[in-house]
């Protein structure tokens, strides 16, 4: 890990609280999610514990996974971002918290959208699980710049 993990923004799972009753609720749904999402990969260790370091329920979260052993001996902690957008894994190496593993994604997702845009190869950008089509990727930017302008500023 490059940077220390800042702490103060990250939730014990088990404490999500949203605004209201309807937002817990989706926030953990995004869980569950983000959840299933990591354990459907062959590597993924047992997990535990995780933490909500940022979350608008239904729209985008960002959860700190950390795995009970190293995945393939390398890395023990995962940012994983899920919502109304393609859901992504990444180490935390240069994401010490949850806005800059927010920007993060953001900036994976804009190698996918530049790609399929200018119909380039996907073979070196990070996995979508979407099809390669420009309304998928126009779709995709907008949400990128939602993120951007209005979670991120």
């Amino acid at each position: 890990m490059t940077q220390p993990l800042d702490w103060k923004r990250l939730t014990p799972a088990e404490q999500i609280a949203g605004e209201d009753a309807e937002e817990t609720e989706l926030l953990n749904t995004m869980l569950q999610e983000a959840t299933d999402y990591l354990r459907a990969y062959h590597w993924c260790p047992p997990i535990d514990p995780v933490y909500l370091g940022y979350g608008v329920g239904g729209i985008v979260a960002v959860f700190l996974f950390h795995f009970r052993e190293r995945i393939q001996g390398a890395d023990e902690w995962l940012w994983v971002v899920t919502g109304d957008l393609p859901s992504a894994y990444f180490v935390i190496d240069e994401a010490p918290d949850p806005l800059s593993a927010l920007e993060t994604y953001c900036e994976l997702m804009d190698d996918w959208v530049e790609a399929v845009l200018a119909g380039r190869s996907l073979d070196d950008v990070f996995p979508v699980a979407a099809a390669p089509t420009s309304d998928n990727a126009k779709s995709l930017q907008q949400r990128l710049s939602f993120i951007r302008t209005r979670l991120l500023a």
